[in-house]
């Protein structure tokens, strides 16, 4: 007797990337595979970005649309992408799962919970699908100390040639990534100092200094415990920020530091929010990108910020592949949208839509 095929009534609609050089995306052909044999019916926009070839998802049974077709899908379909869409300010009327930057006072966060409420739509914002406990079920955490920790070390070696941190952009993979800090170091072998080690991101961080011969102290919560200052800090060439900024959190950089008698060189706030009050990096004041990927927070001695927002973007094959292995088990549950990190991520929006 033979078994009958799964069923499932979800519609998954994977959206192109619309954010310039963006090629991550959240499900594999194999992962999509998966959701097809459990009876979802996924749809796949082309992309003239996407890290993975549109061929590969059609050869596992995916639908295709136009990139960009995503406002006409059919109206219980759930759209899915990465990062935000585009401003048009037209009413949202569909579910959508991404990073809607949209809970903690954003102002393009605001926009786009008025055009969901105007539309009748739904965020299911990414950074809030959790488990009981808090912790997120996926993040890009590790890529991001990674990719972090390799352009601190590209500025690192700028800097000995009296020049600063050039332009970066995608590669190919982890390996080219560390291979590319090495040559760049020459042999130079500095010291960096991470402050988050024990977490993904810092993880990351730990094992592109470790493959580039950068010798690293990693300290954790129960080395910041006592609030500080810091002076070990400033004795590293490198500093690597790997913990969000929270009420509470210790300053590990003071602005004083850009005066002090220092080796440290080279900050890398891989967590990113210098516009925060808590922020525990104090010299300086707005995030750096791939073209301009240092701020010059002080010129003698130099100090160099690097604080790039999308630093998995710069891996993003290995990014997409780790993400979207995080968060396929979850994907399968979609046809139960109301229940567990589904039920948990819509009520936190419905707070504060």
């Amino acid at each position: 007797m033979s078994t009958p095929a799964p069923t499932s009534n979800v519609h998954l609609w994977v959206r192109a990337e619309q954010r310039p050089r963006e090629e991550r995306v959240g499900l594999t052909p194999s992962g999509a595979a998966e959701l097809i044999a459990k009876g979802f019916r996924v749809t796949v926009e082309e992309s003239s970005q996407r890290i993975i070839p549109i061929a590969e998802y059609t050869a596992v049974g995916c639908e295709t649309a136009p990139e960009g077709s995503w406002e006409d899908a059919p109206a219980d379909a759930i759209i899915f992408g990465l990062k935000e869409l585009p401003e048009t300010g037209t009413p949202l009327k569909h579910r959508h799962i991404m990073f809607g930057h949209a809970y903690k006072g954003q102002a393009s966060g605001r926009v786009l919970l008025d055009r969901l409420k105007a539309g009748g739509g739904t965020l299911y914002d990414l950074e809030y699908l959790t488990l009981e406990n808090g912790r997120r079920v996926a993040a890009f955490g590790y890529w991001a100390g990674y990719a972090g920790a390799a352009v601190s070390g590209l500025a690192f070696a700028a800097q000995a040639k009296g020049e600063t941190c050039p332009p970066v952009d995608t590669f190919p993979s982890a390996e080219a990534m560390a291979q590319a800090v090495r040559d760049a170091l020459g042999g130079a072998t500095p010291s960096a100092l991470i402050i988050g080690a024990l977490g993904r991101v810092g993880t990351g961080a730990a094992d592109l200094c470790e493959r580039a011969g950068i010798s690293v102290t990693k300290w954790d919560m129960a080395e910041t415990a006592s609030g500080g200052p810091f002076p070990e800090v400033l004795e590293h060439d490198l500093f690597f920020n790997c913990i969000l900024a929270s009420p509470g959190c210790p300053v590990f950089v003071p602005e004083s530091a850009k005066t002090a008698e220092r080796n440290l060189r080279v900050i890398g706030d891989v967590a990113c929010d210098p516009q925060s009050d808590f922020s525990p990096v104090k010299v300086y004041d707005h995030e750096t990108s791939w073209a301009e990927p240092v701020v010059r927070a002080h010129d003698n001695p130099v100090l160099d910020v690097m604080a790039i927002d999308n630093l998995p973007s710069l891996l993003p094959k290995e990014s997409s592949e780790d993400y979207a292995s995080q968060l396929l088990p979850h994907l399968a549950t979609l046809n139960r949208i109301d229940d567990d990190v589904w039920g948990r991520a819509k009520a936190i929006f419905d707070e504060n839509v």
